[in-house]
């Protein structure tokens, strides 16, 4: 809850402060809202035929005037409505209630009215209230001088006030942070509305507009048609946006919502989405598109044309989307689902930031899964779509060149019953890939000869890998615990490239001085045999405990075929890094593409403390070592994925890990891996964070060394800060940046300050992105407003990352 107690001259301030972005959410709030608050005042009506059970201290019965009289202690339980006070008369002529002195009446849904006076009628559908004070279940507030209830149905509230702020326990009867102050609110249970008429907005006490008369939906209603809060955007490439919705509640089981978009620079962006619900699912079906103003603002960064046609019809002008997602559940262990984007240009849903496809990656896919306890089905076909900002003839843009994936498919079995007292597991790949654009890299911009490497083939390619794993735990009496392994392996595949994407394998076999020998069909297997090693020590002080547990592992394996002369693409195990977390991985790449060969150990331990004062420590090192047989790692294949990961020689870099948390916030991670040499660091992670009140600080630094013949030729360092502090129990201001050292840009940074308490946010931010070659710089602004029970205003301000 709020603090209670603000200082005037501080709730002036206050006031100020949030004026200029409150004040256009007032004026939003003159059309229909939904959802928002509000709750009938009296008791909702009772069954005929129900009894009436009442306690009192004393009962006086009035047969001239017809009246019962409860006098002391009076309670009344009727249908689940709860009344308590001092004094309660019944007229038999009149059939009504009228009860007084410290009233409290709790509704069967959990109302509270508190009053003075109340008269009601003895079905309690019909009443009269002065003086009174109403707490709902979802913990609004009205408060009135008098209220009246007719018919069942309709409330009205004279002199009222409306909050979701909770009373101070302090100070009770100081100004929440905001209430709505009207001559008459009037809530219609008929037609599930609540008007506010001669209504004032007020910020901690202080008036700040007049609002002739505005309606909301009654909170019971989840679904009402009208207009949503509107929101306001700005980019510097668009320009100030005012984004207002509208909701069509059609059925219990869809709806439609339609939203406008105006732009200062651009024009008019209109969006429409349908949803609708199923007993065993839903789908939804987005569409958005805008006639740009000016299309040339676009030109040569990322539209897709990169020239101004100088026609009234210029093709730049139009840019959309159509976008559906659904999800469906054939039965309580399959599910169908989908995920589909499409649009005119690469980045249009991106720069228009339209809600659920505005991923920098999106993928589309189609997908059939299935899950039980000891099964895992998956069949899926996908799309990759990168959002990027570059230009469409750009060689290096990435988006032109992703495949499509028709289809992938993954199956996992592991049987109930243990085989041989171990553990028996299964596990089937496939996948079929299609690329109309070959995606190669260049090692000299200036040389389009110069290839370090193919990442995708123009042309069809597909894989099936079928896969069985059986291990087995044994623990001498000394603790010492032994697991062989047995695994086998089988692929078989086919490719078939286009002319030019066998050219630029010639051209980086050359490079490389290496054969071609590209494969239009491949038949593989890969046999391991294992055993692991591990031996858990335990160290015990008076004040803390401490785990060594040393590690060694060997695979015997044949070598690894296809892997010279640049045999068969690798799509799927690209992603490569060799680190702490990877050393005791008995198949180091990423994908099914590249298979690790020869008879190779990893030697390392790994390290665990806890202490009594809270703190804990954690490390991992080692190294891994090529015994025999063909290094996989030093086999060149179209994407030199080995090439510089410490794994190419026999004896591998040196990877560790060590880390520590405290209780009282601090953090702290060292990763890396060195030369297995020189001990010079070739990667390196640092991360640092405090997290408490009233600041919370983060810190990370990253180094990977140049790795040319991976597609980098320079050394990449990054730094990245965050920052939050709290100034006051509600009040937080926070940062971020991210620095390049290598090019020395910030590419990114943003601020931003939130006021949070219970019933009442609001949070603006400003960030900035900037290219790390072109140096051109983004900025947006963002603010939102959220007021409890009645919605938010304003805009998204995820561009900043927070820090709570």
């Amino acid at each position: 809850m709020r603090e209670a107690g603000l200082r005037s001259h501080r709730q002036a301030g206050l006031a100020r402060l949030y004026g200029a972005t409150a004040l256009a959410c007032l004026f939003v709030c003159a059309v229909p809202a939904v959802p928002a608050l509000a709750q009938t005042i009296t008791a909702k009506p009772v069954p005929s035929g129900t009894q009436m059970l009442l306690a009192a201290d004393t009962l006086i019965y009035d047969n001239d005037k017809h009246t019962v009289t409860a006098v002391g202690g009076v309670q009344i339980d009727y249908g689940g409505n709860k009344l308590v006070a001092q004094r309660v008369v019944y007229n038999r002529d009149t059939k009504r209630l009228v009860a007084s002195g410290a009233v409290e009446l709790i509704n069967s849904d959990g109302t509270k009215i508190n009053s003075d006076h109340i008269d009601i009628t003895d079905d309690f559908a019909d009443g009269f209230v002065n003086a009174l004070r109403v707490e709902t279940i979802e913990k609004a507030y009205f408060a009135a001088e008098s209220a009246e209830r007719m018919g069942g149905v309709l409330t009205t509230f004279h002199n009222g006030i409306y909050t979701a702020c909770e009373p101070c326990e302090d100070k009770p009867d100081s100004a929440p942070t905001w209430r709505v102050k009207a001559r008459k609110i009037i809530w219609n249970g008929e037609k599930k509305t609540v008007r506010f008429e001669n209504a004032n907005f007020e910020f901690f006490g202080f008036p700040l507009a007049y609002l002739p008369a505005f309606e909301i939906a009654d909170p019971t209603v989840k679904r009402k048609s009208g207009f949503l809060i509107p929101g306001i955007v700005y980019n510097n490439h668009l320009g100030v946006g005012v984004k207002v919705p509208y909701y069509f509640a059609l059925s219990p089981t869809y709806d439609l919502t339609v939203t406008g978009t105006g732009y200062t620079k651009q024009g008019f962006l209109g969006e429409a989405e349908w949803r609708q619900r199923f007993n065993n699912g839903e789908y939804s079906l987005k569409i958005a598109g805008i006639n740009q103003q000016d299309p040339d603002a676009f030109i040569g960064t990322g539209n897709r044309y990169t020239v101004d046609s100088g026609e009234p019809d210029d093709p730049n002008k139009f840019r959309g989307m159509m976008g559906t997602k659904g999800q469906f559940a054939i039965n309580e262990r399959w599910n169908f689902g989908w995920d589909v984007l499409l649009q005119t240009d690469k980045n249009f849903s991106r720069t228009y930031n339209i809600e659920g496809y505005n991923e920098l990656v999106h993928q589309s896919s189609i997908y059939l899964t299935g899950l039980s306890d000891r099964n895992y089905f998956d069949v899926r076909a996908m799309r990759f779509e990168v959002q990027e900002d570059t230009l469409s003839s750009d060689p290096t843009a990435r988006s032109a060149k992703q495949p499509w994936v028709l289809p992938s498919f993954d199956y996992a079995y592991i049987p109930d019953m243990p085989v041989a007292g171990g553990q028996l597991s299964l596990n089937v790949n496939a996948r079929v890939i299609s690329r109309d654009r070959l995606d190669s890299v260049l090692a000299d911009s200036g040389d389009p000869t110069s290839i370090n490497n193919v990442r995708g083939l123009e042309g069809q390619s597909s894989r099936l890998t079928a896969e069985a794993e059986w291990k087995r735990t044994f623990t001498t009496d000394g603790g010492l615990q032994l697991t062989p392994l047995l695994a086998f392996r089988g692929d078989a595949g086919y490719s078939s490239e286009t002319a030019g994407s066998l050219a630029a394998v010639n051209q980086m076999a050359a490079n490389l001085g290496e054969d071609v020998d590209m494969r239009s069909s491949l038949a593989r297997y890969m046999a391991t045999l294992g055993l692991e090693a591990r031996w858990p020590l335990l160290f015990s002080t008076p004040n803390s405990s401490h785990v060594l547990e040393p590690t060694a592992q060997i695979f015997v394996r044949p070598n690894e075929q296809y892997v010279g002369g640049l045999a068969v693409p690798n799509e799927d195990a690209q992603s490569f890094v060799f680190d702490a977390t990877t050393l005791f991985e008995r198949d180091k790449f990423s994908g099914y593409d590249r298979i690790e060969g020869g008879t190779r150990a990893n030697v390392g331990f790994r390290y665990s403390g806890a202490y009594e004062n809270g703190w804990g420590t954690n490390a991992i090192f080692g190294q891994s070592y090529q015994l025999g047989g063909e290094n996989s790692f030093d086999a060149p294949d179209l994407v030199n994925v080995g090439a510089y990961s410490g794994l190419q020689t026999a004896k591998s870099d040196y990877v560790g890990l060590i880390g520590f948390n405290s209780p009282s916030g601090f953090s702290g991670s060292l990763s890396g891996r060195f030369d297995e040499q020189s001990f010079e660091v070739r990667r390196a992670e640092i991360k640092a964070a405090y997290s408490g009140l009233p600041v919370s600080l983060s810190a990370k630094y990253a180094f990977i060394q140049a790795q040319p013949l991976y597609g980098f030729t320079t050394d990449r360092h990054e730094v990245t800060l965050g920052a939050s502090t709290h100034l006051a129990e509600s009040w937080r201001v926070f940062g971020t940046g991210t620095y390049d050292l290598e090019t020395s840009v910030l590419v990114k940074d943003g601020v931003g300050f939130a006021y949070n308490d219970s019933c009442f946010t609001y949070v603006m931010t400003f960030s900035q992105t900037r290219d790390t070659v072109t140096k051109e710089v983004s900025q947006n602004i963002g603010f939102n407003l959220s007021f409890r029970t009645l919605g938010d205003f304003g805009s998204s301000t995820s561009a900043v990352d927070t820090i709570q």
